[in-house]
């Protein structure tokens, strides 16, 4: 479904990623590892057309996307949940539902998708009519992942949706995240935690400097000595 072949980005002059190689299968939950600053989050800024490659090539369904303004990645069928959330805090629940469906006309399947969106968070549906920056940390966040789930992709794109969340919230997203993977949605999932992402995973890559250092399926890396000295604290 997605594929990144020798990807080369920079800021400015500093390299951000160096010569990254990654696949994404339909279907699959996919997790990049990796400390602070290793370059995970610049992955997703590529992908998503936020940040221009300069060498190298990345492929959704076989088109390029490198090529592309970040709207039209979004067209394709390609949604991201950025780090920290960013959503419209002065516009109120519903509202920010609104707009991840901004390039939508649809109505009646936009209808279907925020039912969908309320039972997979009944929170949200209490909270429809009040501001997005009132609800709690652990709210946003499920505000930001159904903002992305309007646009009704079949790619989603996660970066650190566990930053700042209490572990009983962080197990409630990892499940939800199973969830929408369930229902039809393949997952790249950029997270710290690679405990709770390497257990929800199919795949994963290990990313160190700007590189792609590792891949195995993830219950094999649970397992690695090496990742779990450096990631899992064991």
């Amino acid at each position: 479904m997605l594929e990144l072949k020798g990807v080369y980005t920079f800021y400015g002059n500093i390299p951000a990623l160096r010569d990254v190689n990654l696949v994404v299968n339909e279907g699959e939950i996919v997790s990049l590892i990796g400390a602070n600053g290793a370059g995970k989050s610049t992955t997703l800024m590529t992908i998503c057309g936020g940040i221009k490659t300069r060498e190298g090539s990345i492929t959704y369904n076989g088109k390029e996307l490198h090529t592309m303004r970040p709207n039209e990645i979004v067209k394709l069928g390609i949604s991201q949940v950025p780090e920290g959330r960013l959503i419209f805090p002065d516009l109120t629940v519903q509202e920010n539902l609104d707009l991840g469906a901004f390039l939508r006309n649809d109505t009646a399947e936009i209808k279907r998708d925020i039912n969908y969106i309320f039972t997979l968070f009944p929170i949200l549906a209490q909270r429809c009519k009040q501001a997005g920056g009132t609800l709690s940390g652990g709210e946003q966040q499920m505000l930001a992942i159904s903002r992305a789930l309007m646009a009704r992709p079949k790619l989603l794109l996660l970066d650190e949706p566990s930053l700042g969340l209490a572990p009983i919230i962080i197990k409630q997203i990892f499940n939800i995240i199973q969830k929408i993977n369930a229902d039809g949605t393949t997952v790249f999932l950029v997270e710290q935690n690679a405990n709770q992402a390497l257990k929800i995973a199919h795949r994963a890559y290990v990313m160190e400097n700007c590189r792609i250092t590792m891949e195995d399926r993830a219950e094999n890396l649970l397992k690695d000595d090496a990742v779990r000295k450096a990631y899992l604290g064991i």
